[in-house]
């Protein structure tokens, strides 16, 4: 019998130090970063131990969602990883699932909120890598309520809280998203909203004031990206009279990386603390056997 491949998908990070500039040079279309860009780079990836865990927790994701397949329905799915800026590549990994007879793939991208500019560029990468092969491709667009995720985000924000001051506001974060993308109709700020409600009810945020959504990692171009950013929110939850705390979900990531181990637990926690803020942050799912079990259950409800 063949095997439906699942084409476990990312984004893709240097695995050493000598990978960040084609790394970078990836992600800028081909254009090689300035020195001054390249090493204002190199130097966040420093800040946190010189280069991001990001491949090995893509990698544990991959073999805990193997593992949960294995057991629910042995012998028939076979997990591969396709990247967007790393090696393998979305391309690389379908030509290869093809060399091994591969018919069918079921996509999933370890990213939790549908948007055009991401999933959906994912699976029409995916489609057109297929299509020459004759493979069939499916796909799981969205995960965002996925109960065992909404749970695992408010066990461990509940945890957090009874440690915070009592006048703590929560933000769920996700990455920022090209304005334009979102003035032409994309879904994705609501995808975001539907998780932060579900887990703000979850955890037992009893009213609106008690959380509320900002965005961070913005690209560096000129055109406007979504907002508000986590540090001006930071900014005015400073400046109003009963704000003690900032507890950040970055619901949006599923893996610890770059923008959630620098971007939050170095820059935005300095912001807070530097404005007389507590902060923390939530953990991310990385390879958390039930969520992964439950993203196994949503590929063979595909069939």
């Amino acid at each position: 019998m063949t095997k439906t491949a699942v084409l476990l998908m990312a984004y893709g990070t240097p695995r050493t130090p000598a990978e960040i500039e084609p790394y970078y040079t990836d992600i800028r279309r081909g254009r090689a970063p300035t020195p001054e860009l390249l090493a204002e780079l190199v130097g966040r990836y420093d800040a946190i131990g010189g280069i991001s865990p990001l491949a090995a927790r893509t990698e544990a994701q991959r073999a805990a969602l193997q593992n949960a397949l294995d057991r629910l329905a042995p012998g028939q799915y076979e997990v591969a990883l396709g990247l967007k800026h790393a090696e393998p590549k979305i391309e690389t990994a379908v030509a290869e699932l093809a060399a091994r007879g591969t018919r069918r793939i079921i996509g999933l991208v370890l990213a939790p909120h549908y948007s055009s500019y991401s999933i959906g560029q994912y699976m029409d990468r995916t489609r057109a890598a297929a299509e020459p092969f004759g493979i069939e491709v499916s796909g799981i667009d969205s995960w965002a309520t996925e109960p065992a995720f909404v749970d695992f985000l408010a066990a461990d924000m509940r945890e957090r809280l009874g440690r915070m001051p009592s006048n703590t506001k929560v933000l769920f974060t996700a990455h920022s998203l090209p304005q334009r993308i979102i003035d032409a109709g994309d879904p994705y700020p609501q995808e975001l909203r539907s998780t932060a409600e579900l887990v703000a009810e979850r955890a037992g945020l009893d009213s609106w004031s008690s959380w509320a959504i900002a965005w961070q990692s913005a690209g560096r171009t000129p055109e406007p990206w979504l907002g508000p950013d986590i540090l001006t929110v930071i900014d005015e939850l400073a400046a109003s009279e009963n704000a003690s705390g900032v507890l950040v979900s970055a619901c949006g990531f599923v893996a610890d990386h770059l923008e959630v181990l620098y971007d939050l637990d170095i820059e935005a926690k300095k912001h807070a603390n530097d404005r007389g803020l507590t902060f923390d942050r939530t953990a991310c799912v990385n390879d958390d056997p039930k969520v992964m079990e439950a993203l196994a259950h949503r590929v063979i409800a595909l069939g």
